[in-house]
């Protein structure tokens, strides 16, 4: 039998998403590894031989029914229903392999029901509400024998995700001179394809029925059960003797990290959340805090144009060394060093896997060194402590065209440059503006034209057509495309699940941003970005808590505070609306959110003097958060005259109108359904 990575796999029409995500968090939440399709971010055969693989393998199929099965006469969901029965026909009898779940008043005798499912038990869960004995069912049906382990436990960052309507957040840097260091790449998934082959981590089909069994008295704490084929890589140590060469060590971190996310069925935490653990405390720490089974760590020494780089695999629930190499190389044979190390470790691999390896990771590189340098220059002035974003900006597209001037096949700097571009353009003013958004379009194209698979060049024409052009149709195919090409990059999931969010698609935005936190759970961002897609999903509560979670790791982020404020607002706690608003004055939408709180408060002239603040250092440019301004304060006359203006001048807040909560009382005036039309939303 395959092995898979998932004990239970959820199938669902794709009208329950919300459903099926609650019974999908539920269970996890009790440390059950499952497998929730979140079908917008696959597409193609590689969805389907993925869907196939996994209800292969799968421990426990859940089916779940309801008004919306019954009505689709075809839908992907029957396929998925047929795989799994005729697995069931080779299962033993005693074995409990089909659960089907009813979330409404759907019959047992339903005639569109399939015999295999009406032959067993249903469980009822009204909306995907999950009650605390079903998933005890299920984490006794999918428990291993006692000699084996539990299967994975979940991260209470699986709870969070998505992007945000106000804030003009950065794209990270992605990069690959990927030749460098693909050979560590393939020895680290060599390794891990080893571990998962020899050492199954869940029984597919233990010998006897499970039984209950008591609890001791003083249980002893659950054991650490990471997800299998997880990794984190710590940030390359840099043994150079100059601090200056640290933006290189951390260059070949972050390259290690993204060509390691390419490898299909690794799962790898993110960047901010590895570089987190810059101090490098013990491994069991990051294991535990970043969820993962294994940790690679290595150092780097560069003197001139000699570099030796030394890596060592560390299995996290054992802390026993699974592997280490040292290699020494002259900079410029760095980009060769893939043959090398695929050689010695080709017996442990398909060749068909190095070359489908070798291809993802190398694409958009380059082989120039030089270039290489400036585009790990331009990274670290990108991401880098102790500037204002311009100037971050400025220095990162300075040293972006100059990678490109001495490559000018490299795709990936492109890809960045035009991010860092659409970031720019929120310092810019007057004509500046567009022309930063032009040169955006314009280096995104280019990205593509150069590698038309690589996804970070299709994130950053989507970002351009999102808020450069207002143009939600295409924007959609750029971001669903960059979700096919990399599912595993959190950057990715956060920016499309706060646009699917924005879009309407509440479900495949929040799931995409759940699964963006679960890869990066220390980055501040993560959470914000959830809070923003449980925002547009009207789950202010649930957005609040993302929120405390991004503050309790970014404690000054302003941005965080006065939308956590905003999301008190929603929730009617104008008390606590205003003291977080209050607590960030420097963030202009604090104005925002205070003229709103003010105005609930009665606090009338308060409310005028904030708006009045935010109108002298705006002008025009924040036209539409006027709109809401008046719209909440029940002045539908003014609301609409400053939402037209948002059009005319083609106002960015404008990505936000189909769902914003803040536009409702304007939602039945023809004037904002005529403005709604022109911007053309997606359905």
């Amino acid at each position: 039998m395959t092995d898979s990575s998932h004990a239970v796999f959820l199938s669902y029409a794709s009208q329950d998403a919300e459903a099926a995500q609650r019974i999908c968090e539920a269970l996890r939440a009790a440390g059950i590894e499952v497998w929730f399709d979140q079908s917008a971010l696959r597409g193609g055969d590689v969805w389907d031989q993925t869907i196939r693989k996994q209800i292969k393998a799968c421990v426990l199929f859940i089916p779940v029914l309801s008004k919306h099965t019954h009505d689709r006469v075809e839908g992907y969901f029957r396929l998925e229903w047929k795989l799994a029965i005729d697995r069931s026909n080779l299962i033993a009898p005693d074995q409990t392999f089909l659960l089907p779940v009813a979330i409404d008043n759907t019959r047992e005798d339903d005639e569109r029901v399939p015999d295999k499912f009406r032959d067993v038990h249903w469980t009822r869960l009204p909306g995907g509400e999950t009650s605390p004995g079903f998933v005890e069912r299920v984490r006794r049906l999918v428990s291993p024998e006692p000699a084996q382990e539990p299967t994975t436990s979940a991260s209470s960052a699986d709870r969070v995700s998505a992007a945000a309507p106000l804030t003009r957040a950065r794209v990270s840097a992605s990069w690959r001179s990927k030749r460098a260091l693909l050979g560590i790449v393939v020895v680290v998934a060599g390794v891990l394809a080893y571990l998962a082959i020899d050492k199954p981590w869940v029984s597919k089909q233990p010998a006897s029925p499970p039984q209950p069994t008591a609890a001791p008295a003083s249980a002893a704490p659950a054991a650490f059960a990471p997800p299998p084929h997880s990794i984190a890589v710590l940030p390359f140590v840099n043994l150079s003797g100059d601090k200056d060469q640290e933006y290189f060590s951390d260059g070949l971190t972050e390259e290690l990290i993204n060509s390691l996310v390419e490898i299909e069925g690794l799962q790898v935490a993110a960047r901010a959340s590895s570089f987190s653990f810059k101090e490098h405390p013990d491994i069991a720490t990051v294991a535990r805090k970043l969820n993962v089974g294994t940790v690679l760590e290595g150092s780097v020494r560069r003197a001139g144009n000699t570099v030796r780089i030394t890596t060592q695999l560390i299995n996290a629930v054992t802390g026993f060394h699974m592997w280490s190499k040292t290699y020494d190389r002259e900079l410029s044979d760095v980009l060769n060093l893939q043959t090398e190390i695929a050689t010695a470790v080709a017996s442990s691999l398909r060749v068909t896997l190095v070359e489908d390896v070798s291809a993802k990771i190398e694409l958009g590189g380059t082989r120039n060194p030089a270039a290489f340098d400036a585009y790990l220059r331009a990274s670290r002035a990108y991401f880098g402590p102790g500037k204002s974003g311009k100037e971050q900006a400025q220095t990162a597209i300075n040293l972006y065209t100059e990678a490109i001037r001495l490559d000018p096949s490299y795709a990936l700097a492109f890809a960045d440059r035009s991010n860092a571009f659409n970031y720019a353009s929120a310092y810019a003013s007057g004509p500046d503006v567009r022309a930063h958004f032009d040169k955006a379009f314009a280096d995104a194209r280019e990205a593509l034209r150069l590698a038309p698979g690589l996804a970070e060049g299709h994130l950053a024409l989507a970002r351009y057509l999102l808020e450069g052009s207002l143009d939600f149709s295409h924007a959609s195919v750029e971001y669903e495309r960059a979700v096919a090409l990399a599912p595993g990059n959190a950057r990715v999931l956060r920016n499309y699940g706060a646009f699917a969010a924005q879009m309407g698609r509440s479900a495949e935005g929040v799931a995409a941003a759940h699964r963006a936190v679960m890869l990066d759970p220390l980055n501040a961002f993560s959470h914000e970005n959830l809070g923003v897609a449980l925002h547009f999903a009207r789950r202010y509560s649930e957005a609040v808590a993302a929120y405390k979670d991004g503050l309790a790791l970014s404690p000054e982020d302003a941005e965080i505070g006065v939308f956590l404020g905003l999301n008190y607002y929603l929730l009617g706690d104008f008390a606590s609306a205003r003291a977080a608003c209050e607590a960030h004055p420097e963030y202009w939408a604090s104005a925002l959110c205070l003229a709103l709180t003010y105005e609930k408060l009665g606090r009338h002239t308060q409310a005028e003097a904030e708006l009045g603040k935010m109108k002298a250092s705006r002008g025009d440019a924040a036209a539409y958060w006027y709109a809401t301004t008046y719209a909440q304060w029940g002045n539908t006359k003014q609301a609409l005259e400053w939402l037209e203006k948002a059009l005319q001048l083609r106002d960015e807040g404008l990505q936000i109108l189909k769902t914003d909560p803040l536009m409702d009382p304007l939602r039945n005036e023809p004037r904002f359904q005529a403005v709604e039309r022109a911007l053309k939303f997606p359905n």
